[in-house]
This record gives structure tokens, sequence and C-alpha cells, in this order.
């Protein structure tokens, strides 16, 4: 039988065929009609089969271009995509020649000041006024490495261990951390991870040793952190001195740890904020235990806008050992915070990534100074009366010590 879509192709519609019934038109010879039906057969076969296909099969996907490419019949996985960049954002991706400031801006108890405009700010480098570029307070995405001490005195290893499960609560969906360790050496974990559930697995799975490792690790270094937030300084350790043992020379590379975490964040993208979550007692072992020198390490900070987060544990105050973890989160633009307990690491790892993503962002391409030198200074002025700025002092833009260049 056909169907009614053939039939009115072949007869034509039902009101037609009863003018046709009752002579209204010269009906056509049985020949015309039988010539007709076997005109249409091919057609209405294209039609059953289409019809079938559609109801069996999922639709293929045309090629891009022509061609005979064919296409498999199972749909794809979706792949998960971030939220659409911005126009800001595309400016920083693309123009390398940008001086870019992460900036962060307090009142006078602390808190984070969220309503400045562009021509509130003000930028000097090497004391010439500079045309800001791009300037957004959007929230970037946060490239983190979790730079942890391997050889913390036991009760601090103990604080620390309970605490990792919280780094994860301050990260969103489109941040990435990478879990490393040091002691006399650099011990890079598996590698960068958006994937919440992985990386509390790999938390709860790292271990602080009591005793520093006795040979390097396998791998070498390879390459991928940013911040804002309410107060600057935690919680003074209050902690007996008698259950301090203090050791004698550190033979811990800091120096080195800081230094490969820098090379691991140095390719990540250029609108991400890049951080380091340093979190130790601040031991170094100088020039015997480390490769790379301090001045060396803030050149690669300072070079690929990376900056340092300290968190002090309980004994680095009490065995004066602050200085490193201070000068690093000082001159990479940073932050140094003390913790005295478990529930004050866990409260900083949040504020950290709170205030990572509460920075204004300041963009300029350098006019009217001397592209000839390595190092330039930088200042941000906001015309606002009673505000904090926090940002870096200066860059770098000569040779990356130990890179390879691109």
């Amino acid at each position: 039988m056909l169907g009614s879509a053939a039939r009115d192709a072949w007869l034509g519609p039902p009101e037609l065929l009863e003018r046709r019934k009752f002579g209204l038109r010269t009906m056509k010879s049985l020949r015309k009609i039988a010539f007709a039906a076997l005109a249409t057969l091919p057609a209405y076969a294209v039609y059953l089969a289409a019809q079938t296909a559609g109801q069996s099969a999922p639709a293929q996907a045309a090629p891009a271009s022509g061609g005979t490419q064919s296409v498999p019949a199972q749909s794809a996985r979706p792949v998960p995509t971030g939220p659409p960049q911005s126009e800001e954002r595309a400016k920083i991706s693309v123009n390398s020649n940008l001086v870019i400031l992460p900036v962060t801006v307090k009142d006078r108890s602390g808190n984070i000041v969220p309503d400045l405009r562009r021509d509130e700010f003000r930028v000097f480098e090497d004391n010439v006024e500079q045309k800001i570029d791009v300037f957004t307070a959007e929230a970037f995405p946060l490239s983190m490495i979790i730079l942890l001490d391997n050889d913390l005195k036991e009760k601090d290893a103990h604080e620390v261990r309970k605490s990792l499960d919280a780094v994860v609560g301050g990260l969103s969906l489109d941040d990435e951390a990478f879990i490393c360790r040091f002691d006399q050496f650099f011990h890079p974990g598996p590698g960068f991870t958006s994937d919440h559930d992985l990386l509390l697995t790999e938390l709860q799975r790292t271990t602080l040793d009591s005793e520093p490792s006795v040979a390097p690790p396998g791998g070498a270094i390879a390459n991928a952190p940013s911040i804002n937030g309410h107060s600057a300084i935690g919680d003074a350790p209050n902690i007996a001195s008698a259950t301090m043992a203090i050791r004698g020379q550190s033979t811990k590379a800091l120096d080195d740890a800081v230094f490969g975490a820098a090379q691991l964040l140095r390719d990540r993208s250029r609108n991400r904020r890049k951080l380091i979550l340093l979190i130790s007692d601040g031991a170094n072992g100088g020039k015997k235990s480390n490769k790379m020198n301090y001045d060396s390490v803030v050149k690669t900070l300072l070079h690929d806008n990376i900056e340092v987060f300290s968190v002090a544990v309980a004994s680095a105050f009490l065995e004066r050992k602050l200085s490193r973890l201070v000068d690093y989160a000082h001159d990479s633009g940073g932050e140094v915070y003390f913790a005295a307990k478990r529930e004050t690491l866990e409260e900083l790892y949040s504020r950290i990534s709170e205030e990572a993503r509460n920075q204004y962002t300041i963009a300029y391409v350098p006019r009217g100074t001397d592209r000839t030198a390595d190092f330039h200074s930088v200042e941000v002025r906001v015309r606002r009366e009673g505000l904090t700025i926090k940002t870096r002092d200066r860059y770098y833009s000569g040779e990356v010590p130990g890179a390879t260049p691109q």
C-alpha cells in the first residue's frame, strides 16, 4: 500500500480526486496512470529508506569539506569546555610584550577592595608613568604548585598531613594543581590535574618523611599559581620550646625546590594565575645543598609572573628560619603566613585561593624606558586614599637562568 504522501504525489490531493470522480476533469488513460505509478516507485523507496534510517541509527555528520571521509556511528565523548575567554584575557594571551601585574588592594581593616576602576590606578616603570593597556577585575583560573617540605619535625609533619585535604576546598573547577615535595632533592608528583577527586587521592597518599631522602628522584625537572585575601598573617605559633629539638646544619635544598616548581609553571598559559604554595619550616642548606642561588630563582619567578605564597609551620617561628619564606613571598609579589595548628593551616589555604581570585590584573606595553636593562622597577598607585596595594615591585626581562630558550 502506498503511504498518503506518495499517494498525494501520484493522484493529487483528495479534493482533486473527488472532482475527478464527478467528471469535473477528464481522467487520464489507464496506461498513463500506470506509467506515473512506476515513475514514483523509486522516489517512494528512497523515502521509506530515509524514514527507516532516521529511526534506527543516529544521523551522520557531514564532512567539513568535500570528500568521502566516514564518521563513526557512535557519538564521541563530549569534551568539557571552560567559560568563554573574555576580551581582556584574550589580549593577555596573544600579546607577549605586555608586563602583567596581579594587584591586591585592601582597606585599613585588611579587607579586599573589589570596586576600583581603571582610571583610579596609575602605573610607573622606572619612574616613567605608563598607559594601562589591559585592566580587569575578572577572576583568572589558577595554576598552583603545592610544594611540601618533606623534612619537617614530626609534630609539624603531622599537622600538615591532616590539613592537606583542605587545599582542594579553595580550588574551582577551572583551577589546576600539581603536588611536589622536597628535602635535599626535589620530588615532582604525577602532574597537573583539575580533577578534585584525583587531587584528593594524591594528597591523601602524600607522606611527609621524618628523614630526608638518600638518593635523587628518577625524573628531571619539567615545566607549570596567584593570590589576594582578608588578613596578611595568620595565628602566631605558641609551642613550648621543649617540644622542639633544634637540628644542626640543614641539608634541605629549598632554593632548588622553588626553582623546580617555577620550571613546572613556566609554560602554563599567560591568562592563568601562577602560584607556588610553599609549606615549610624555612630551613635551607645554602650553597652546599643547592645548585641554584636565590637571585637566579627570583629572576625566574619575576620573568614568568609566578607568585610565592609561603605558609610557615610552627617550628619556623621558634627556630627563626623565616627569612627564605619571607624573601620569596615579598620579592615575587606574594604573601607569607604563619600557622600554629591544623585549623590555621586549613584557613590559610582557602584564604590564599580567595585572594588569588580577587586580584586586579593590570597590563601594559612598556614605553619610554631603557629596554636594554634586565631589571625594571614597578610602582602601582591608587587615587583613593587609605588603601594598601600589594604587587611585585620589579620585573626581570633578561635571560632566564637555567631555562631552555623559547
